[in-house]
């Protein structure tokens, strides 16, 4: 079985005075705007880096939601972020890195259990697998 989702990109002119829009085939995003600006510069909009931030977080707290169900557990609650690092290398740039840090509440589990699992989502998780760049993880069980 394949499943395919699509986003897709629009763009005018220059890198640095250009700008594009962003828009998701489910309509979460429409016409989201960015730019050098928005990725660079701070100002409103989206960026490539902060998506993939999303997706990663999102694929990874599914995947441990389901290596955790496959164990007998069911979480209260999972909350991760991911940082992507973005870095000059050389003439361009890189994602260089990407640090996620989840806090899960799941009452009930000892860490050692824990530990195996949540580091086999990071693993296994869809995204994860997709990137080469350094993927860290940082977590907090409470």
């Amino acid at each position: 079985m394949t499943i395919h989702k699509k986003g897709q990109a629009h763009w005018e002119g220059d890198i640095k005075k250009g700008k594009g829009t962003i828009t998701t085939e489910s309509g979460a995003l429409k016409e989201q705007p960015y730019g050098f600006n928005t990725r660079f510069e701070g100002k409103p909009g989206t960026n490539p880096e902060e998506l993939i931030g999303a997706a990663h977080s999102a694929c990874f707290s599914m995947a441990l939601s389901l290596m955790l169900g496959n164990e007998g557990y069911v979480p209260e609650s999972i909350d991760t972020v991911a940082d992507v690092s973005l870095d000059k290398v050389g003439d361009g740039f890189k994602i260089t890195k990407i640090a996620l840090e989840s806090q899960v509440k799941l009452p009930g589990i000892d860490s050692e259990t824990f530990d195996k699992i949540i580091n086999q989502a990071k693993q296994g998780c869809p995204v994860s697998q997709l990137i080469s760049a350094e993927i860290t993880l940082d977590y907090k069980l409470n």
